[in-house]
């Protein structure tokens, strides 16, 4: 029997272009990778399709499986991914989204890369996390000239090649990194894997490690003691005789989120692993790879934040209440309006941090000086605004957001991950004051970029010049750390915006973050904001 007619539902979002997006086109262009466009769009129309939405619905679906014996008894250590977890990697590594921009001479590879990376995680969070660290390891790996001349140009090829097999017979590798341990978490000084010089030049690694994800990789970076210290060392899982590196996989974690990404315990039992820089100085090296990460967790909350956008407005516009469409009503559009400019403020400072990367790798100690500081106080601050985000975003769904088949619910719990991973808030606010009292250098370049904005916009004018007196006190600043980095920030962001954004979003923005002339939760604009130009950038085609 028929019982009602289906109405007033927001049809499927899917199939949408990613790259519909002015905020990260402009940058692309403005950080010199305009000749990337046509890549970045077409990623954009496919991981907005139904297929690569499939693929990464799927992936988490049925998430990852660890098989430590075969059926005969054999240990082997591996871990099963759905069918789909290799169809992303294979796009992510054919676009050069992991080690390609090091081998890329083109002006611009780091800023394309970054906007493709954004573009691509829509389909999926988890196989960013590979890609990533993929990226990251090269330039630590550098610190060993030999290692880096046998495995980079693998590093960077643009072949997804799965499987257990010997590093250097394969057409492509994928890197991760093993840092932590039960006891020290982001104190990696407390780390007790020991590792013991054989004859032979390698040296064999014992002990334990508390988080590593994409066991499955080709090979890790990792930490360990050292007779001269704290040291890094780089372990495969397969050794150059062909036989199985002894990493034992102990589990995989259940994790809140990040489901089609497996994330394991392993044991070192005797691992044979070669040093990548000197004896004790483990943190210097791998924290080329840290910060590597660490903007790839800028730009994985940057791009969840435009995923909530897209939803949140697509739904805002087909769904009617009270006599109205949503994106009607005043107060959805003081929400939907506010979540645009945070996802555009994201954007545009990520884009920015890519430019510094690109002009850092060419050799612009300026530059250099400037990502030190701004990446560590964007870390912190834009990968803390995602879970709020990505929470309003959904509630812009009401229930039909807070059900699976939305996509919102997945979206909401991947948000947390960017603010914990390469150092959760306190480590990142403390490493920006540490690069402050370290690399005073990188404090003038901060103001040196942000000052470029003075005059536009009195209440950035104020911010500035309060930032300035934040400085001059050093009582208590460990205790202030996260206030000081938060207005450092937000400072970053609005600077970007008035130089280079839509002008709506901007004054927006600093009439709210600065002028405080507004409320703690999204959805507290004053009136008089533009909510039309400012919601027009929140579609998607």
């Amino acid at each position: 029997m028929h019982t009602h007619d289906v109405f007033n539902q927001a049809p499927d979002i899917v199939p949408f272009d990613n790259s519909h997006n002015p905020a990260l086109i402009e940058g692309l262009h403005r950080e010199g990778a305009g000749w990337a466009e046509a890549e970045v769009r077409e990623l954009g129309a496919l991981a907005g399709g139904f297929e690569a939405q499939e693929w990464g619905r799927l992936a988490n679906a049925y998430p990852p499986v660890l098989h430590t014996h075969d059926r005969f008894g054999n240990r082997v250590d591996e871990v099963e991914f759905h069918p789909h977890w290799h169809d992303l990697m294979k796009v992510a590594v054919a676009h050069g989204l992991h080690g390609s921009p090091w081998q890329d001479e083109r002006s611009g590879a780091h800023v394309a890369r970054a906007a493709k990376f954004y573009t691509w995680g829509v389909a999926d969070a988890g196989h960013m996390c590979p890609i990533s660290m993929t990226y990251a390891v090269v330039p630590a790996l550098r610190h060993n000239p030999e290692l880096s001349a046998r495995f980079e140009p693998l590093l960077a090829s643009r072949e997804y090649d799965y499987g257990l097999r010997e590093p250097s017979s394969k057409a492509g590798l994928i890197a991760g990194m093993s840092m932590t341990e039960k006891q020290g978490g982001s104190d990696v000084r407390a780390n007790t894997t020991t590792a013991t010089p054989l004859s032979d030049g390698t040296y064999r690694i014992v002990g334990h490690k508390w988080f590593t994800s994409a066991p499955m990789s080709d090979m890790f970076l990792t930490l360990a003691q050292a007779p001269g210290g704290l040291s890094c060392f780089l372990l495969p899982r397969v050794l150059p005789d062909g036989s199985r590196n002894t990493l034992r996989l102990q589990r995989l974690k259940d994790k809140l989120g990040n489901k089609s990404n497996a994330s394991s315990e392993i044991e070192y039992e005797n691992a044979i692993g070669w040093l990548v820089g000197a004896e004790g100085a483990g943190v210097k090296t791998i924290i080329e790879m840290v910060n590597m990460t660490r903007l790839d967790c800028v730009i994985g909350s940057a791009t969840g934040m435009r995923a909530g956008v897209a939803f949140a407005v697509h739904h805002a516009r087909h769904r009617k209440a009270f006599g109205a469409n949503l994106i009607d009503q005043p107060a959805m559009r003081n929400v939907l309006s506010d979540l645009v400019i945070e996802s555009d403020a994201a954007t545009t400072v990520m884009m920015r941090l890519a430019g510094a990367t690109d002009r850092a790798a060419a050799g612009d100690e300026s530059e250099a000086a400037f990502r030190r500081i701004a990446l560590a106080i964007t870390k912190y601050w834009v990968c803390k605004r995602a879970p709020a985000h990505a929470a309003e975003a959904l509630e812009c769904l009401g229930g039909n957001g807070y059900v699976e088949e939305s996509g919102l619910p997945r979206l909401y719990r991947e948000a947390p991950l960017m603010s914990i991973w390469e150092g959760s808030g306190n480590v990142a606010a403390l490493d920006a004051l540490r690069a402050m009292a370290r690399q005073p250098e990188s404090v003038q370049a901060y103001f040196d970029e942000v000052s470029l904005a003075r005059g536009a916009n009195a209440a950035l004018d104020t911010a500035i010049d309060r930032i300035g007196k934040e400085l001059t006190d050093l009582a208590d600043i460990e205790y202030r750390a996260r206030r000081v980095v938060e207005q450092m920030a937000l400072v970053l962001q609005g600077s970007q915006l008035v130089r280079h954004g839509n002008p709506a979003v901007a004054d927006a923005f600093c009439a709210t973050r600065f002028g405080g002339d507004w409320g703690i939760a999204f959805g507290t604009l004053p009136t008089g904001v533009d909510t039309a130009a400012i919601i027009e950038r929140g579609f998607v085609a």
